[in-house]
């Protein structure tokens, strides 16, 4: 299988963790800061429901295209995705499912958090990111292997870096 970087495939221009997938704040305030014309939403149970699936696909404007997936077939078929000459925002709704298409061979080197709640929150970041430890602990993984972790909402919003939350990941 191909590995898919930001350098070979310019189409993916941002990768996303955002528990509440298609909402206001992606179709309105990131898909045009980032003139994107194609989302993939890599979710289990969005995939798995009909009318999930249906209703996101209704809020979505008819000029940009949208796939959703379930995780494992993102990881299975992501090189083959016909996004060539389209702009796309890949969103996951869990940090566990990025990090797991991460270790399947699905590269980027920046990962938004915009929006996740763990119900153990051992960190809050923002109001509306409160992380568990095993969410700290794959972001730690991630940054360990010099993945960007940015948390905000919306792209006016400045950016926290998430090094600044935690200590240095171990080399």
């Amino acid at each position: 299988m191909p590995t898919n970087t930001l350098e070979s495939n310019r189409e993916i221009v941002f990768v996303r963790v955002d528990d509440r997938l298609i909402h206001g704040q992606i179709l309105e305030a990131w898909v045009p800061f980032l003139r994107v014309t194609c989302i993939i939403v890599a979710n289990d149970g969005v995939a798995s429901d009909y009318f999930r699936e249906t209703v996101m696909r209704m809020a979505v404007p008819n000029d940009t295209e949208i796939i959703i997936t379930s995780v494992k077939e993102f990881i299975k078929n992501y090189p083959s995705f016909q996004t060539k000459g389209q702009r796309t925002l890949v969103l996951f709704s869990c940090i566990a499912d990025a990090v797991r298409a991460y270790e399947a061979g699905f590269r980027f080197h920046q990962l938004d958090i915009g929006n996740v709640y763990s119900e153990n929150c051992a960190m809050m970041c923002l109001p509306s990111v409160m992380l568990g430890k095993q969410d700290i602990d794959d972001l730690k993984f991630l940054m360990n292997d010099e993945v960007t972790i940015e948390v905000r909402r919306v792209p006016k919003e400045r950016s926290c870096n998430l090094r600044n939350y935690l200590k240095s990941p171990e080399p």
